[in-house]
């Protein structure tokens, strides 16, 4: 038998190992009724196997390579190289060579043919690989096409293949290579289709490129493709290029370039009706696998053929829902400061604590906001409520109900009271509420929580079992109700809603921008603000003793505290740090994940920001940053006061304003309790949960404790019930956590699939500032330091920190910076919040931020109207 080559029809998905993705693709396809494919073989992976097998070069330079990172680029360069001539230089077999010479008898032996690279890594519907390995056209004779399929084999380690393999995780010993050979196509046109929209992900729009010529011009940049986009039959896009050069096949074999006469270089690649042919036939094959797909197609004497289909892997997924209605998702985790992927059990934390359904998609939280944007009445809360907060949201909103075709207009029924619900969600009617709540409210509100969170370590210990899952589930209201308590709520929004009107009436009564910026500086009771002092004290205590500033810097991400005991001074240090656990232990990176190491578990990930702070400070940083807040604040105070006296109705505005600063003060800092006493419950629960893991460790149920990060509520209740567990399940979902990481969610998504981008509208800013929304005012220059998580912080006083996002566990390093730059956040987000009150020039929501500002480079921030320059 045969086991080097495999016709098309031979081949199905459940071949993918012996074929490779483009391969397997092809022989789905080739299955599909109505859908014309090139008649073509693989040679199988088997055939690569024993090419390479026991070849003591290959296998020493696959040692080095399994090594390397992928940014040792000259390094994987030099070895990329030396592996693939070591391929070529192995000799085809006699029996492997007529195996495919036969194989070519039965198709068509004068034919030319397209021979393809097809690893079985490949085409993916988590990875697609696209273009990593090489293609050779318009291969005629045996010879050449022998020839042609060795330099595929080799090909697998381009160096843009090998590199992608190392940033997706794939280990090179196990990626093994088919080669396609299928007969050419000589087309008038050829292009690309994709039954997505890859720009905004709308699943009802296909859009297709197409060129003159073979698809080769058009996938290598040579020309400019038309552009045509289609939704529901109806052609509703058209952008036809300029198209100066074809790519077309020669008789002798290869291919040539050639340009296309000027008369021809405007006309569109296809008729409309051919466009709307390629429509019917992307959703045929989107169809056939499931999913939306990428696809290569060709036109020949006016029949379309169909030489590849991927699945489209930048996607990002869609929630699973069970009605064809519109809905529209608005991203938690852009609230929340927090935009990485979740594991289930965090989700599942999450949901539970949430006053509203939420569903998920890629490992992220979202809210559907549909009903709430067709209400006029909810809608005008919702829009001025998040949109305050983060104007993108709001033009993504505004730019959806413009468009009309998305969301209608629905008459409003009796509005029913939500009482201290926070947005995203319809906000309570009170929304706007300026109440002039007694300062005291604040102390009464944090002491309820802290009663509520002391009862519930106590009557949580007496849990276990089925019993533990349904405490958490049934105690988990008190979260929902301290979260939009209406007293809590109410409180927030005033302190909001003082700023707003302080912003607002001070510039037009006095010319001034962000005035209630300087005033938020060093106001009581912010638990976040209060902890970076507190980190600063810590260091005052370390700073002493060279021995344990030594030992620190090099403790390597592993338990410390015991060790401390053998210095002097080190018993001090770890009392000092072990009170800040006490307080803030339960804080970490990404804290609204529940399954996130916390500070508490894993002290070490402070010990970067206690040496940062040793270095740049004196002692006693913590009052003097306080006192120097405290007092810009009152003096701005009293300054603006004596300017408002001086106006006409002076003493009326000065009096309007003193209240209004009263209440900015006395309420602002509350803004950050609600989120700790959410973060506190959840170490609670967390602890609680990993005493139960560690059991069904115990009773070898569990291989580790942090399994249960992949389960729901419901599937650990059932394994705590059963005792048994279900190994491919977590399996499975540690693999897709790891595709989720990847992604990068929308702000707003509709349930087509569309990411609805926002625009910040601003003018006479200068060419080329970068725009964002500014949080706190102030403009400075500084050095960039480009930061990706906390742990590789290495600041220097006066940098200017720009990263993804910051929630309060990175407010340690706030002391030691000058300004701040976020791809995420708004105006009440933690990061905003503490930068005003440490008094730092900040700039939140800029897309990218971390690939359009280097790191190092100088810039200027200008916190008060928002933008960036790179100076």
């Amino acid at each position: 038998m045969n086991t080097y080559t495999l016709d098309f029809q031979d081949i199905d998905k459940a071949k993918l190992n012996a074929v490779g993705g483009k391969g397997a693709n092809l022989g789905e396809l080739s299955r599909i009724k109505g859908i014309n494919v090139p008649a073509g073989f693989c040679v199988t992976t088997k055939a690569y196997e024993e090419l390479v097998e026991n070849n003591s070069t290959v296998d020493a330079l696959l040692d080095q390579l399994a090594i390397l990172q992928a940014d040792n680029r000259e390094v994987i360069r030099e070895i990329s190289a030396k592996i693939r001539a070591a391929i070529e230089r192995i000799p085809i077999s006699e029996n492997m060579a007529k195996a495919i010479a036969e194989h070519l008898k039965t198709v068509d032996e004068q034919a030319a043919y397209a021979v393809r690279s097809s690893a079985t890594a490949e085409d993916l519907p988590t990875a697609s690989f696209a273009g990593q390995q090489d293609t050779y056209l318009n291969s005629i004779g045996e010879e050449a096409i022998l020839r042609h399929i060795h330099k595929c084999w080799a090909s697998l380690f381009t160096e843009r293949a090998v590199t992608y393999r190392i940033q997706n995780g794939f280990d090179h010993r196990n990626v093994r290579l088919a080669v396609v050979v299928q007969k050419m196509v000589f087309p008038q046109a050829a292009g690309i289709l994709f039954t997505a929209d890859p720009v905004s992900g709308n699943r009802k729009v296909v859009s297709i490129d197409a060129s003159f010529g073979l698809g080769e011009a058009l996938v290598s940049g040579l020309v400019n493709a038309d552009t045509y986009k289609v939704r529901n039959g109806e052609i509703i896009e058209k952008k036809v290029s300029t198209k100066k050069l074809a790519i077309y096949a020669v008789n002798e074999g290869g291919t040539t370039e050639q340009a296309i006469e000027p008369e021809q270089q405007n006309l569109q690649a296809l008729t409309d009706e051919q466009i709307l042919q390629l429509e019917h036939i992307g959703r045929t094959i989107e169809a056939h696998f499931g999913e939306p797909q990428d696809i290569e197609w060709c036109l020949a004497n006016n029949t379309v053929y169909i030489v590849q289909s991927r699945p489209i892997t930048t996607l990002f997924p869609l929630p699973a829902v069970a009605d064809e209605e519109p809905h529209v998702y608005v991203s938690v985790g852009h609230q929340q400061m927090m935009t990485d992927a979740m594991k289930p059990l965090g989700i599942a934390m999450w949901q539970l604590t949430a006053g509203r359904p939420m569903p998920t998609a890629g490992g992220r939280i979202f809210v559907d906001v549909a009903a709430d944007l067709a209400s006029p009445a909810k809608r005008h809360m919702l829009v001025n409520v998040l949109g305050k907060s983060d104007p993108l949201i709001r033009d993504a909103f505004t730019t959806l109900l413009d468009r009309g075709d998305f969301i209608k207009t629905l008459p409003d029924a009796e509005p029913e009271p939500t009482p201290g619900q926070s947005p995203p969600g319809p906000p309570p009617v009170n929304y706007q509420t300026l109440a002039d709540y007694d300062p005291v409210i604040v102390s009464e509100l944090i002491g309820q929580s802290q009663t509520a969170i002391a009862e519930l370590k106590q009557t949580i210990q007496s849990k276990s079992g089925t019993d533990l899952i349904d405490f958490i589930q049934e105690t988990t209201h008190h979260t929902k109700r301290g979260a939009a308590h209406p007293q809590s709520f109410g409180v927030i929004m005033t302190g909001m809603n003082a700023a707003s009107w302080l912003n607002e009436h001070l510039e037009k009564w006095l010319g001034e921008k962000a005035v209630a910026d300087t005033l938020t500086q060093s106001v009581p009771n912010n638990i976040t603000s209060e902890m970076g002092l507190a980190l600063l004290d810590v260091a005052d205590v370390v700073r002493p003793y060279p021995e344990i500033i030594a030992f620190l810097q090099q403790v390597q991400n592993r338990p410390f505290l015991e060790e401390l005991s053998q210095f002097e001074g080190g018993q001090d240090v770890r009392d000092a740090i072990e009170t800040f656990l006490t307080r803030y232990g339960m804080r970490c990176a990404g804290e609204i994940d529940i399954t996130r190491t916390r500070w508490s578990e894993n002290p070490a990930m402070l010990i970067p920001v206690i040496l940062t702070t040793i270095k740049h400070f004196e002692a006693g940083e913590s009052r003097r940053k306080f006192d120097r807040g405290l007092q810009e604040a009152l003096t701005k105070k009293q300054e603006i006061l004596k300017r408002l006296k001086q106006l006409p109705d002076g003493d009326e505005k000065a009096n309007e304003t003193t209240r209004m600063i009263d209440l900015l003060r006395n309420l602002a800092g509350y803004r950050e309790y609600p989120k700790y006493d959410i973060v506190s419950r959840y170490f609670v629960y967390k602890q609680a949960l990993l005493n139960e893991a560690e059991r069904l460790v115990q009773a070898g149920v569990l291989h580790e404790k942090e399994a249960i990060y992949y389960l729901t509520f419901d599937e650990l209740r059932e394994v705590i019930r059963t005792h048994a567990l279900d190994e491919q399940l977590i399996n499975r979902r540690k693999d897709e956590f790891k595709r989720f990481e990847k992604l990068t969610p929308p702000r707003v998504m509709t349930s087509d699939g569309e990411i609805i981008t926002g625009q910040y509208k601003r003018e006479n800013l200068p060419p080329d500032a970068i725009i964002g929304l500014p949080v706190s005012a102030g403009v400075i220059e500084g050095r960039a330091r480009v930061i990706l998580s906390m742990d590789e912080a290495d600041l220097e006083e006066g940098d200017i920190l720009v990263t993804p996002f910051t929630d309060p566990s990175w407010t340690p390093l706030f002391v030691a910076i000058k300004g701040l730059v976020t791809e995420v956040g708004g105006l009440m987000t933690h990061g905003a919040v503490i930068a005003r009150e440490y008094g730092l020039p900040a700039v939140v929501g800029i897309d990218n931020a971390t690939k359009r500002i280097k790191d190092g480079q100088r810039i200027r921030l200008n916190g008060t109207d928002g933008f960036i320059e790179i100076l």
